[in-house]
This record gives structure tokens, sequence and C-alpha cells, in this order.
């Protein structure tokens, strides 16, 4: 059997085509598009279980397990006061907030949206803060606040972003 040489280099041709046109497609997808599992159901519940973890943290004071959840470039925008920018300046708020007398504070968890991307995330909720006044007093705030959650090289969320408000 002949092989016409037009035909052969014809046919190479187009098999070249083909193979090359699967190739520069699946070199177009983004990462996300090759993203085989959908981990965001996942994802919000290892949210949901960090937040319980660190409202724990928050309510029995302690203060490097509640500053542990931070990124080291997060920020924090806490109720009437300068923005806190790293964990060092968030360290100190936290410490201020933890060392007033009476302190419990506590949050809840409200709803958590993951990105489909799965490397950030954000919950919302309400929280409770109980603290003696300059009296002794016992008083209690309520308010609402927003975090956002980066996924870290290691898999692990943290927060990058902070911000509560109270009710009042």
């Amino acid at each position: 059997m002949t092989i016409r040489w037009p035909v052969f280099v014809m046919v190479c041709a187009m098999a070249l085509g083909v193979v090359g046109a699967g190739c520069e497609e699946e070199h177009l997808r983004t990462p996300a598009d090759q993203q085989t599992a959908d981990t965001r159901a996942a994802d919000e519940a290892a949210i949901r279980a960090a937040s319980q973890e660190w409202s724990n943290a928050a309510s029995t004071r302690d203060l490097d397990q509640a500053v542990s959840f931070y990124a080291d470039d997060a920020t924090y925008n806490p109720p009437g006061a300068p923005l806190a920018a790293g964990k060092d300046a968030i360290r100190k708020v936290w410490m201020n907030v933890l060392a007033m007398p009476g302190v419990n504070l506590r949050w809840a968890t409200s709803k958590v949206e993951v990105a489909r991307s799965g490397d950030l995330a954000y919950d919302t909720g309400a929280y409770t803060l109980t603290k003696n006044d300059s009296s002794g007093k016992s008083v209690t705030t309520k308010g609402k606040y927003v975090v956002v959650w980066k996924k870290q090289a290691d898999g692990k969320w943290k927060v990058i972003e902070d911000i509560d408000n109270p009710d009042q």
C-alpha cells in the first residue's frame, strides 16, 4: 500500500491541530476551573468551628489563643478606637479588652459565605460583651460583626479583617 505524501501530511497536520487545541484549552483554564472538588461546605464547617473556638478563647480570657486566629497581616477595626494593623497591634487591643473588670465576651456565627475559589470567606454574627462599669455595676452590650477569613498555605483559615460595632 502506497501512502500519498500530501494526504499523509494533511492527516498529520489535522491530528496535531486537534491535540494542540486540546492542550491550548487546558492551558487557558483558570485555577478555579481546574479545581476538581467544591470544598465550600467543608470550608464553611471549618470556619464555623474556628469561630466557636475563638469565641471560647475570648470568654475564658485566653489572650494567646484569641490572637492566634488572626493572620500576621490582619487588621482589626474595634468600635470607637483606631484601626489595629498587624498581630502586635491586635494583641494590644485584645489585651485591653480581656483585662476589663468583669469582662465576658461571646459571639455566635449566623452566616458563612465561602468564595467559589475556596481561598476567601466571610462570616457575620452577633456578640455579647459584659463588663463592669466604673462603679462596678455589670453592663452588657450587644452588637454585630463581620470577619473576613483567608485560607493559608497550610490549609488553615485565618482572620484577615475584623470589624464589630455595638447595636446601641
